[in-house]
C-alpha cells in the first residue's frame, strides 16, 4: 500500500499552521474536553503507529453504534432497539437507558436500531437523534427522543425501504454547521436494483442534511437554503451528497467539519470518501462506479463529475465490508492526531488515512481490531472506542509508536 510523506522542506510550514490551529480552534467535543496537541501528528509516518485494543465491557447484544456524551458516558446501541450506557469509572449499566424495541423492525441481519447522536445542547435537553428501520415494513426512519421523556418519540423523516432488508445506512451526526446529517443505503439486494444511487428523486443512496432546530410546516424540520438541490426540479431538497451504496458509518471531523464516509462496496472495492464542507452536492459515483472502477456503464452520464474515494481496498485477504470510523482528536497520542481510523468487519484490519498538504493522502494498515468491528467513535476527550458485533464487546483503543528497524 502506498504511503505518502511530507517533504522535509515543508515541515516548518506544517508546524506553524498546526501550532496556530491548536491556539485558534474551538473545543473539539460537546464537553470541551478533547485537547489538541497536533505538533507531533504530521511528523510521524503512519507506518510507525499501531493500535492496541482493551476489552472494557461484555454482555452486549449485537452492538452496532456508539456515541460519546458530555458527562463521559458512552451510549451503545443494541440492534434490537435498546441503548446501554457505559462509563469508564462505573462500567456498563445493567439496565438500558432507552428502549425502542416496540418501534424497531430488526427482522433482517441489517435492520434494527442503527444510529444515535446527542443534540449539541444535550447537557440541557437530554435530546437524542436516532435512526432505525421501523415496523411494519422496515422504513428508514429518523427520529428524536429525550432521555428525560423516553416515551415521547418524534419521527422527523422517513424513506420507504420494504423490498429488501439490507443497505439501510443508519449513521446520524451533527455537523459544525449545526445541521443534522443522516445516511441511507441504496435500497438493498445487489447491483443497485432501483438505480437509486444516481436518482435525485429519492433519499436512497444519499446523505441528507436538515435543520432540526426549526420546523417548516408541514415538516417538523427545515431544509437549509444552502443545500445543493433546493431549486433543482425533481430533486429531494434534503440531499447533501449522492451516489452512495451503503454508507453504514460516516463521521464529522470536529476541527474542519469535513465528512469521512465508509461506503460498503459490492464485491470488489471498499471505499473511504473525504468530503469538505464546500463539496455539498458531490456525486460519489455509485452505481456508475464502485470505488474508482466503473461498475455499471449505463449509470454513467456523459460529462458526469464523480468524486473518487481517498482510500479504497479490495476483497482479498478476508476483507468484506468497510466500517467507517472517526478522525482521532484526542490528547493521549499526539502522533496520531488528525488521523482517520477505519476497519473491516471481516478481516478486522485497521486502516489509517491522513491528509497531506499537497492534497494527497498518506495511508497505512496499523493493526487489527477485535472480532467483527461494527462502529468506531470517540468519547468526550477524543479517545477512541470500537464495538464488536456478535461477541458483544466494547473495546477501548489506544495507539503505540513502533520504531522502525534500521
Amino acid at each position: 500500500m502506498l504511503r505518502r510523506r511530507c517533504r522535509p522542506a515543508a515541515l516548518p510550514a506544517v508546524l506553524l499552521i498546526l501550532a496556530l490551529s491548536a491556539f485558534l480552534l474551538p473545543s473539539l467535543s460537546p464537553g470541551g474536553g478533547a485537547a489538541a496537541d497536533p505538533v507531533g501528528a504530521r511528523a510521524v509516518p503512519l507506518s510507525e503507529l499501531t493500535v492496541v485494543s482493551e476489552q472494557v465491557a461484555t454482555g452486549l447484544r449485537r452492538p452496532v453504534a456508539i456515541t460519546g456524551l458530555p458527562d463521559g458516558r458512552m451510549l451503545i446501541v443494541e440492534k434490537e432497539g435498546t441503548v446501554r450506557a457505559y462509563h469508564p469509572d462505573t462500567g456498563l449499566a445493567a439496565e438500558p437507558v432507552l428502549d425502542l424495541t416496540d418501534r424497531i423492525d430488526d427482522s433482517d441481519n441489517e435492520r434494527g436500531l442503527l444510529g444515535i447522536t446527542p443534540a449539541p445542547n444535550f447537557a440541557r435537553t437530554g435530546m437524542l437523534y436516532v435512526a432505525y428501520t421501523s415496523r411494519p415494513a422496515g422504513a428508514l426512519t429518523l427520529a428524536r427522543v429525550s432521555l428525560n421523556a423516553p416515551a415521547r418519540v418524534q419521527v422527523l423523516l422517513t424513506q420507504e425501504h420494504a423490498e429488501y432488508g439490507n443497505h439501510n445506512g443508519g449513521q446520524v451526526a451533527f455537523g459544525r454547521d449545526g445541521y443534522l446529517y443522516w445516511s441511507l443505503g441504496d435500497g438493498g439486494h445487489a447491483d443497485d436494483p432501483f438505480k437509486s444511487g444516481q436518482d435525485l428523486g429519492t433519499l436512497l443512496g444519499k446523505i441528507v442534511r436538515i435543520d432540526v432546530n426549526r420546523a417548516c410546516a408541514p415538516k417538523p424540520y427545515c431544509v437549509p437554503t444552502t443545500n445543493p438541490f433546493v431549486r433543482v426540479p425533481g430533486a429531494r431538497p434534503e440531499i447533501w451528497l449522492y451516489g452512495l451504496r451503503n454508507p453504514w458509518r460516516f463521521s464529522v471531523d470536529p476541527v474542519d467539519g469535513s465528512l469521512w464516509i465508509g461506503d460498503v462496496g459490492q464485491g470488489l472495492v471498499e471505499e473511504v470518501n473525504h468530503i469538505r464542507p464546500a463539496q455539498g452536492g458531490a456525486n460519489l459515483g455509485w452505481s456508475c462506479k464502485e470505488g474508482t472502477p466503473v461498475f455499471d456503464p449505463q449509470q454513467c452520464r456523459a460529462g458526469g463529475r464523480y468524486t473518487d474515494p481517498v482510500f479504497e481496498y479490495d476483497h482479498y485477504n478476508d476483507n468484506c465490508s468497510v466500517t467507517g470510523g472517526v478522525v482521532y482528536r484526542g490528547s493521549r497520542t499526539p502522533a496520531a492526531w488528525g488521523t482517520y481510523i477505519a476497519s473491516d468487519y471481516c478481516s478486522t484490519r485497521v486502516f489509517a488515512v491522513r491528509p497531506q498538504l499537497d492534497g494527497g493522502y498518506e495511508t497505512a494498515t496499523i493493526g487489527n481490531f477485535p472480532t467483527q468491528p461494527t462502529a468506531i467513535d470517540a468519547d468526550v476527550h477524543g479517545e477512541l472506542y470500537v464495538l464488536s458485533d456478535l461477541p458483544g464487546y466494547l473495546n477501548k483503543v489506544r495507539f503505540e509508536r513502533v520504531r522502525p528497524t534500521r
